[in-house]
């Protein structure tokens, strides 16, 4: 268990499983498949060091655009998560919950995420979130949308659009904003991942592929979070009475 300094919610992008699978000269589903085991090992060793939260970037609305026999092999794989882990989950005392444009779903992952969900949803631990058909854009065009529809309808005016409004107005109203985000395979970006809540998460990036991403290098990510100094653009007063603005 680590010390006040864990960060509280990790939300990580799962990057560079075909990468990994190519590299080895195997198709890429079989990356896919590697990946899905270190979802597991990730998932029960956030649980074990204290972390509270755990967001993956599971499947994004930009996916969608991949050659179809690769989206069935993941939606086969994550049917298959759904139900075999649900013993590691209840056994872990992990509550599942999930975001993006769910309905886009194929209807049995629908049905399975829904069943998972509910069996989880009194466990008192560690939350694991999947971003499914998710896009950070379009979550805030939703939001958007139903501030709109408030507004038409008389519930609310322009004087009550806040950050607050805003934030509770996302897929999931109440999630904390990330305090860590791991991206694994090597690339420098956020792409289109919780834009709004990431606003001032640490940002940690290895080369390894998703595949071999072990605890040990989660555990090197967390210890390095924990000696950063998170200023929000404050100034921080040195000991030396000079001051650090962010």
């Amino acid at each position: 268990m680590y010390d006040e300094q864990t960060p509280q919610h990790i939300a990580i992008i799962m990057d560079g499983n075909g990468r990994w699978a190519q590299e080895k000269g195997m198709p890429r589903f079989l990356g896919h498949r590697e990946g899905a085991k270190t979802v597991r090992e990730i998932t029960t060793s956030c649980a074990r060091l204290g972390v509270k939260q755990l967001t993956l970037y599971a499947f994004s609305q930009e996916n969608w655009q991949r050659p179809p026999r690769e989206i069935n092999f993941l939606m086969g794989l994550l049917r298959k998560f759904l139900v075999k882990e649900r013993d590691i989950i209840m056994e872990n005392n992990i509550q599942l919950t999930a975001i993006g444009r769910l309905h886009n779903l194929p209807k049995e992952i629908q049905k399975e995420l829904t069943v998972t969900r509910e069996m989880s949803s009194t466990n008192t631990g560690m939350t694991l979130c999947l971003a499914l058909s998710y896009s950070g854009r379009k979550e805030i065009t939703d939001a958007v949308k139903d501030i709109i529809d408030k507004a038409k309808r008389g519930e609310i005016d322009s004087d009550d659009v806040t950050e607050d409004l805003i934030s509770e107005h996302l897929y999931q109203a109440h999630m904390p904003d990330p305090d860590l985000l791991i991206r694994t395979g090597g690339e420098m970006r956020v792409s289109n991942f919780l834009l709004w809540q990431l606003s001032y998460s640490e940002l940690w990036v290895t080369s390894a592929f998703w595949p071999d991403f072990t605890e040990d290098d989660l555990k090197q990510a967390m210890k390095e979070f924990s000696s950063r100094q998170r200023r929000f653009g404050k100034v921080i007063p040195l000991n030396n009475n000079k001051q650090v603005v962010c």
